[in-house]
């Protein structure tokens, strides 16, 4: 695990902390084990399945601008990912539909656990969509390539021109790794990645 403090940064309550990474790089584990030391985490990505989930509040609009891709489930994510995937237009238009609404439930959380001592933002998109700049420290999951790949090809409906696709619209991991104040890294027993975790959590908490 590498920590870059950042010159000057002081802590206010709650400190947060922003956790992101590439797809396939444990993220979601990770976010969890913060959960187990008692650290709120917003899931970004659990928002939007919400919202787009069975009588989300986005599904109409969704269906609005791109019709044929929800259904009694909501959101049919394949559907949908099949129209936006490689299309920047399409792209921007659905994140203008979704990013709004996530950035107030993501405000609501923050509200709601302002005594806290340190939060986390599990946001996938933390630096490509520039919210890397509310926050006041950045922890990037990270595993080696091949190990990406494995775990990424076992998801259902995934392909190698899908993967590749996803790949073209986030940053990559080695610039991720330059730009974090901690690197947790994934590719070794989940027991070591908690005791990362475990640190991080502590450096934040008050004294």
């Amino acid at each position: 695990m590498t920590h870059r403090p950042r010159p000057g940064s002081r802590l206010r309550r709650p400190f947060v902390l922003g956790l992101t990474g590439s797809i396939g790089m444990g993220k979601s584990t990770a976010a969890a084990m913060f959960e187990r030391e008692g650290v709120p985490v917003f899931d970004a990505d659990a928002e939007v399945h919400r919202l787009q989930g069975p009588g989300g509040d986005l599904v109409a609009a969704i269906e609005a601008r791109f019709p044929g891709t929800t259904g009694p489930g909501g959101v049919d994510r394949q559907k949908l990912g099949g129209r936006v995937l490689g299309n920047t237009h399409e792209l921007a238009a659905l994140e203008a539909i979704v990013h709004p609404a996530v950035g107030k439930a993501q405000r609501r959380f923050l509200t709601k656990h302002r005594a806290r001592d340190v939060v986390v933002l599990d946001i996938p998109l933390l630096f490509e969509k520039g919210g890397w700049r509310r926050v006041g420290a950045i922890a990037v999951v990270s595993a080696p390539a091949w190990m990406q790949r494995k775990r990424v090809m076992r998801r259902p409906g995934m392909t190698a021109a899908k993967l590749k696709a996803i790949r073209r619209l986030q940053v990559p991991d080695r610039v991720k790794r330059s730009r974090a104040d901690f690197i947790i890294e994934t590719g070794r027993p989940k027991s070591e990645t908690h005791r990362q975790i475990r640190f991080i959590a502590s450096c934040f908490r008050a004294r």
